[in-house]
């Protein structure tokens, strides 16, 4: 059985965004994080791993050299095998781009009955939740989005989706993809041994001649010219200003208070 579970290494948005002069974003001057949902979609694969010992999770990764780190922690957590799919082909690729060339790799790696492919719900960078459902399609796999829970049981999956007004629970054939949000479960952290196994165990990178041979792949269908959308202009929010508090419960302040809202034009 293999688990292949697509990650991401996202900048950290809990910080200034930084953005060049010609308006994108400046990755290389952020913190760079794991994706939060990749990182509760690594864990359960790792959970139907630690029951089925036969098993064996894969982590894939679309980005530059330095996304090693992230793929080195996955493997420090738990996974057996890293691939990174990284080439200057690859680069500015939009969620269409970026899932034809991941799907490619899919595909050279090979799904058989009983395989899984689990990606986060969404990256924190973009926030399309398309990545995941767009490789399903191209892998002609069925997918499940939004899970919240799983039961893997010989050889049956059985899932439950979060919806808006409550959630249902599907039985789904292998291969298959399904999308984790963070209700699903809570994150391993990287162990001791973890730590010191994780360089020992396969890590490959592909570039773009690795996939050329999959007749989806060219110049034309990945990167910035496989891309149908472009970001026109990244940018960080102007800061709010500090609020007006009111001390008292008197009349003084209730007019105050109107008054304050009258010359906005609130009321």
């Amino acid at each position: 059985m293999k688990i292949i579970v697509c990650v991401k290494q996202v900048p950290d948005t809990s910080g200034k965004v930084a953005v060049k002069e010609d308006g994108t974003m400046d990755r290389a001057a952020m913190a760079t994080i794991s994706n939060p949902d990749d990182m509760n979609a690594l864990e359960a694969a790792l959970q139907i791993k630690d029951a089925n010992p036969d098993a064996k999770v894969i982590v894939l990764s679309m980005g530059p050299p330095p996304t090693e780190s992230m793929l080195r922690e996955c493997l420090a957590m738990g996974a057996d095998e890293a691939l990174l799919v990284s080439s200057r082909e690859f680069g500015g690729a939009d969620t269409y781009a970026t899932s034809s060339t991941l799907t490619a790799a899919i595909r050279k790696l090979g799904l058989e009955q009983g395989d899984i492919v689990f990606c986060g719900r969404q990256a924190i960078d973009g926030d399309t939740a398309q990545v995941g459902p767009q490789i399903a399609e191209k892998l002609g796999i069925p997918q499940v989005t939004y899970v919240t829970g799983i039961e893997y049981k010989n050889g049956q999956l059985t899932v439950r989706r979060e919806l808006e007004d409550g959630y249902m629970t599907i039985k789904v054939k292998t291969p298959c993809l399904l999308t984790c949000i963070k209700e699903l479960n809570t994150p391993r952290y990287m162990s001791v041994s973890g730590i010191v196994e994780c360089y020992a165990k396969p890590y490959e990178v592909w570039d773009f001649n690795a996939l050329s041979g999959d007749p989806t792949i060219t110049v034309e269908t990945v990167g910035l010219k496989g891309s149908p959308t472009q970001v026109y202009k990244s940018f960080s929010p102007p800061v709010k200003g500090a609020g007006t508090m009111l001390e008292g419960a008197d009349k003084a302040t209730c007019e105050q208070l109107v008054s304050l809202l009258e010359e906005k034009h609130i009321i």
